[in-house]
């Protein structure tokens, strides 16, 4: 073996070691029973987070005062997770970026406080950003607004909507607008750290249709008191620091719905193998065997786009952009795909709650909104890919 082959087998390796200790914890605690009763009750899996953050997945390869974790080992365990436990999949992805932006923006002493704990599972954050009145345009719509006080403190007065996991993290991740700037609704926003049980925060649940094991939440804030301490980053430059790390989101999104896609199919697959009708299984028929298949197509195409978007974005994270955004789509393309011909291959028994398929048909139609709508997407890659005039 050459030397110039060696780094890139031992990262192989390295990926493949992360996949199954994925796999190994979720052996261990999750059963189809497990699944659909958070799922009926709406209730989040918090020992499966911790055995997930014991086991070193929310942490990976990070440094607190050193490097990040790789793009490539995130989009692993979110597409695990996705394939067998999608809510916590999906507060997995809010917890990433929680990392991110506590590795990249906070102090020595925030670092240690909030991001530490979250490495260990001690801990879990929410992202407060889109609003009531602002979503794809939050910026320019945002009424949230946080005004400095005399003594260096800031008062939080708004209203947050769609909020995962508000209802009970340890703290929030707030962004609010400090100073009107006109020229740019993307500058005057600020982010702070607050902790959950700052007085003056009020939470209600949204019942969803989907991801029903992770709490979407409305938030009003009234009054709250954040001490300048709990700044992240640059005060009037927050909504800037989040669009640095949207392409981490973007791939951590498309790698959830990816394990969508991967999970239904494969559920699908087995289910045609076992059910008969007319003396032979219905995978046995050709109708159904080319749904199967384009949805494979479409899976399989989106494994190779996430995996290219990751790599790359672990060399050159600026210039792999828009590769993750083609990622992002093509993977909630599959998964919407694989978990519809799911749902056409068991016919009535799709619609039983205590299986699996109709969970991952909810589940999947989160990602073609979230991060990021599929049609915003198609926009960006349009001017960024193609070089098309800018439609928004």
């Amino acid at each position: 073996m050459s030397l110039a082959t060696k780094p890139e087998t031992t990262a192989a390796e390295d990926l493949a070691a992360v996949r199954q200790r994925v796999r190994d914890v979720l052996d261990e605690h999750v059963t189809p029973e497990r699944l659909t009763r958070h799922d009926e009750e709406e209730t989040y899996d918090l020992d499966l987070y911790r055995a997930l953050a014991k086991a070193g997945l929310i942490q990976l390869e990070a440094e607190l005062d050193g490097r990040r974790a790789l793009h490539q080992s995130q989009t692993i365990v979110l597409e695990e997770l996705g394939a067998r436990a999608t809510s916590i999949g999906v507060s997995i992805v809010v917890q990433y970026m929680g990392v991110e932006l506590l590795h990249t923006f906070g102090d020595s002493m925030q670092r240690k406080r909030f991001l530490a704990p979250l490495f260990a599972g001690d801990a879990r954050m929410s992202f407060a950003l889109s609003e009531p009145d602002g979503g794809t345009d939050v910026a320019r719509a945002m009424s949230t607004h946080a005004v400095a006080q005399q003594d260096g403190s800031y008062l939080i007065s708004g209203r947050k909507k769609w909020i995962g996991g508000a209802m009970d993290a340890d703290f929030l991740i707030v962004l609010a607008r400090t100073t009107k700037i006109e020229r740019s609704a993307i500058d005057g926003i600020t982010m702070f750290i607050v902790p959950r049980d700052t007085p003056g925060i009020r939470t209600k649940p949204i019942d969803t249709m989907g991801i029903r094991g992770l709490e979407q939440c409305d938030i009003e804030f009234e009054n709250v008191r954040v001490p300048g301490e709990l700044v992240l980053g640059q005060a009037d430059k927050g909504f800037r620091q989040v669009l640095g790390t949207l392409n981490g989101e973007r791939l951590n999104g498309a790698a959830v719905a990816f394990g969508i896609a991967r999970g239904a199919l494969d559920y699908a697959v087995e289910y045609v193998k076992e059910r008969q009708a007319f003396g032979r299984p219905v995978g046995a028929f050709q109708g159904l065997q080319h749904m199967l298949v384009d949805a494979s197509v479409k899976i399989e195409g989106a494994r190779l786009l996430l995996q290219n978007a990751a790599r790359m974005s672990d060399e050159d994270e600026g210039a792999s952009e828009t590769l993750s955004a083609i990622a992002k789509l093509a993977a909630s393309d599959a998964a919407t795909t694989a978990t519809d011909v799911g749902m056409r291959a068991m016919g009535g028994w799709g619609f039983l709650r205590q299986l699996p398929m109709q969970r991952y048909f909810r589940d999947a139609r989160l990602y073609t909104f979230a991060p990021l709508t599929d049609e915003m997407i198609r926009n960006y890659i349009g001017e960024k890919h193609l070089g098309l005039p800018r439609s928004y």
